[in-house]
């Protein structure tokens, strides 16, 4: 019932919607007298808060067409390479023959699309081969396709290992972590030759027992019964997942805001004042952050509620009880696959020492084939986003690949 209230406040919405549009063409207009005064300016800025604030917003796009290797532009274009129900592995190909390392990035399935990692991708372009996972709308998703749950995850992760082959390298931002180091286990026990050479985990909920945020506190606080009953909804008619049971987007996200619900007001304050002042580079940046932040998607219900379940309230894998389809994984299988971990020292979602932990999961990693990183001053999001992903977690993860295979060519 939630998701069809949410679906008809967006109809209702939407001549809103249209008539703050039309008012900032009108006052911005340059033949307008008043798009060159100060009130002019603020009624402007104001009908574009309401516009973005009612706004449904769709899938953004990686829009990568090159990248600088080396001080040259090198084009690039997006191939899907593999294709299935819930998700498209999708290959950033540089026109330029290079044995650079094959990385798999991992993105989070948790509200937000694959393009929330865009400034990942951007950085580890001009030294990898780069290969994403980009998952599909839950609610686009028809019910003939079937289920979706957390061991069909881990069979993804290890399709897409298979599929390119020995000598890849793996990346996991946030949640995706718990399931990729149970894919790689379950690689590492079966001797498959696709088994990853290293495996970089970034902000993921390893052990979140350890220095328990508030999203972690939440999931102990409530039974998974009042998930299902309060989180999960059924998909609409008018999309192609008609009935699915997901956890919607919209719910994600206005979980996402309410954490930091004064850093977002403060923000939103700042873009109109920007806009009145005549600002233009800030007010963009603001737009282009918020049009990526409010583009959220739907996930299947029995993944999400698994993922609840088993990593933020019974902590499966610390305690060497997590299962794939009914077999318990272990972590002790994985001997060869490197080990990097990076934590945000103001991570507000992952605090400082969960990923850490999968390193005490991992025993017989040797220690050259270790690393850690803590990066000072960012949260979450800067962790593999903005200046100090780019000019100093990147480039410590890119040494940690180059030196678990120095022969990665395919």
């Amino acid at each position: 019932m939630l998701y069809h209230v949410h679906e008809l406040q967006n109809a209702v919405a939407a001549p809103m919607r249209l008539v703050a549009e039309a008012q900032q063409m009108f006052l911005r207009h340059p033949m307008n007298p008043l798009a060159y005064t100060h009130s002019g300016r603020a009624m402007a800025a104001a009908c574009e808060l309401v516009d973005a604030g009612l706004r449904p917003y769709a899938k953004p796009e990686f829009g990568f067409t090159s990248t600088a290797i080396d001080g040259v532009e090198i084009s690039v274009r997006e191939e899907v390479v593999l294709r299935d129900s819930f998700c498209e592995l999708l290959h950033f190909k540089r026109d330029v023959e290079r044995d650079d390392p094959r990385l798999l990035i991992v993105a989070p399935q948790s509200g937000h699309f694959a393009t929330l990692l865009r400034g990942t991708v951007e950085a580890m372009l001009p030294d990898h081969e780069v290969y994403i996972t980009d998952w599909i709308d839950a609610r686009d998703v028809p019910m003939s396709d079937g289920d979706f749950d957390l061991d069909d995850y881990i069979d993804y992760i290890i399709t897409f290992l298979e599929h390119l082959g020995p000598n890849t390298h793996v990346m996991a931002v946030c949640q995706p972590s718990v399931p990729v180091m149970a894919a790689v286990a379950l690689m590492s026990a079966d001797k498959n030759l696709a088994t990853p050479s290293s495996m970089t985990l970034m902000g993921g909920p390893i052990d979140t027992r350890v220095q328990p945020t508030q999203p972690n506190d939440f999931a102990k606080q409530h039974s998974i019964e009042w998930f299902e009953q309060h989180m999960v909804n059924r998909v609409p008619i008018i999309y192609p997942g008609f009935m699915r049971k997901v956890y919607p987007g919209f719910l994600q996200l206005s979980g996402f805001m309410a954490m930091n619900f004064d850093r977002h007001v403060t923000a939103h304050f700042n873009h109109f004042n920007n806009l009145v002042d005549g600002d233009g580079e800030s007010a963009e940046a603001h737009r282009r952050f918020y049009d990526e932040y409010r583009a959220v998607m739907d996930l299947p219900a029995p993944y999400y509620l698994q993922t609840v379940e088993r990593v933020f309230q019974n902590h499966d894998l610390p305690r060497g009880e997590f299962r794939y389809r009914g077999e318990k994984i272990d972590l002790t299988a994985i001997k060869k696959t490197g080990l990097m971990t990076v934590e945000g020292e103001k991570d507000d979602i992952s605090a400082v020492g969960q990923t850490y932990a999968a390193h005490d999961i991992c025993p017989h990693i040797p220690k050259a084939r270790r690393g850690h990183y803590v990066q000072a001053g960012v949260g979450h999001y800067g962790v593999f986003n903005g200046r100090r992903w780019r000019e100093e977690i990147s480039p410590r993860v890119k040494k940690f690949i180059r030196a678990q295979a120095p022969s990665s060519g395919k």
